[in-house]
C-alpha cells in the first residue's frame, strides 16, 4: 500500500499555514495526500491567514509570515483541491428516532458505516486542518465523527489542529456517548488565546461577527478528557502539541509546523507520546 494520509478541511475557511506546513512534512517523508470536505465543495482559505499584516487580537502580534501569505496567494486552490472527495458520499447519517422503522434504519446505518470504513484501509493517518470554518461544518458533523471513529478503531494516528480538536471531543458512539478523548492528554485553544470580540466567519457571502467564538474549547476539552486525562494549555509557550496515541492535538497556528513533524514521527518512528510527562 502506498503511504497516504487523508486530509479533511472546512468549506467555510481553513487556515493556510495549518494546511501547508503539515503537508510539507508529509510530502518530504514520502506521503501522498487525499482531500475530503463535508459536502464536496471547494475549500477556501481564511482571508486573515493570507495577510501577514493581520494582528491576532489575543496575541497582539502577526501570526502569518510573509512567506506563507505569498504561498497562499500564489496557490490555485481550485487546482490544488481538484480531486477532493465528498464526505456525504462516503458516509451516511444516523437516522432520527422519529424515522419509520427506526431499529431497521439504525441497523442499516451501522451496516453501511462498516462498509464506509473500508476506505480507511487506504490511509495511514487522518489530518483535520484548523481555522474558524471548522466550527461551522466539521465540529458537530456526525459523518466526520464516524470517519474519525473509523481511524480510531483502526488505531491509526489522528491529528487535529486548532478548532478541529473539538471534533475529537464530540466523536463518540451513540451507545455510550463517551468521548474518545476520555482519559487522554490533549491541548487546544485556552481562554487566553480566544477572541473576546470580532471573531467572524464568512456566511451567505458576508462576514458574521460572533463576538467571541461560539464555545470555549478549553472547557469542552477539560470535560472530555476527565477524570483521568489532562488538558495542557501551555499558555505562554509559543507552541503546544500533544501526542497521546492515536491523537495528535495542536493548539493553534504557531504549532502547525510542529504538528506536521510529530505526525510524521508517529508514522515513521512509531512514537506514541509527546509533549507531556
Amino acid at each position: 500500500m502506498s503511504k497516504k494520509v487523508l486530509v479533511a478541511l472546512s468549506e467555510y475557511g481553513f487556515w493556510v499555514e495549518e494546511l501547508l506546513l503539515p503537508l510539507d512534512h508529509l510530502k518530504a517523508a514520502g506521503y501522498e495526500v487525499d482531500f475530503i470536505t463535508p459536502a464536496g465543495s471547494l475549500p477556501f482559505p481564511d482571508g486573515a491567514s493570507l495577510d501577514s499584516a493581520y494582528l491576532d487580537p489575543p496575541l497582539g502580534r502577526a501570526v502569518t509570515s510573509p512567506e506563507i501569505a505569498k504561498r497562499g496567494k500564489n496557490t490555485n486552490w481550485e487546482e490544488f483541491f481538484a480531486k477532493r472527495m465528498n464526505l456525504r458520499e462516503c458516509f451516511g447519517v444516523r437516522p432520527y428516532l422519529s424515522a419509520n422503522n427506526y431499529i431497521g434504519a439504525l441497523e442499516n446505518y451501522y451496516t453501511n458505516r462498516n462498509k464506509s470504513w473500508e476506505m480507511i484501509n487506504n490511509y495511514d493517518a487522518l489530518l483535520l486542518v484548523g481555522g474558524s470554518g471548522p466550527i461551522v461544518d466539521m465540529v458537530n458533523n456526525c459523518r466526520l465523527h464516524d470517519l474519525i471513529l473509523g481511524f480510531y478503531y483502526a488505531d491509526k494516528p489522528i491529528a487535529a489542529e486548532c478548532y478541529t480538536v473539538t471534533c475529537l471531543a464530540f466523536a463518540r458512539e451513540l451507545d455510550s456517548r463517551k468521548s474518545i478523548l476520555a482519559g487522554k492528554h490533549c491541548t487546544g485553544h485556552t481562554m487566553e488565546y480566544d477572541y473576546t470580540d470580532g471573531w467572524s466567519i464568512l456566511a451567505n457571502g458576508d462576514w458574521l461577527n460572533f463576538g467571541a467564538p461560539p464555545f470555549a474549547l478549553e472547557y469542552i476539552l477539560r470535560d472530555a478528557v476527565a477524570p483521568n486525562g489532562a488538558f495542557h494549555g501551555n499558555v505562554g509557550r509559543i507552541t503546544s502539541v500533544i501526542l497521546d496515541h492515536p491523537f495528535i492535538t495542536s493548539r493553534s497556528v504557531a504549532s502547525s509546523d510542529l504538528c506536521g513533524r510529530i505526525l510524521v514521527k508517529a508514522l515513521t518512528e512509531g512514537i506514541r507520546k509527546y509533549g507531556w510527562k
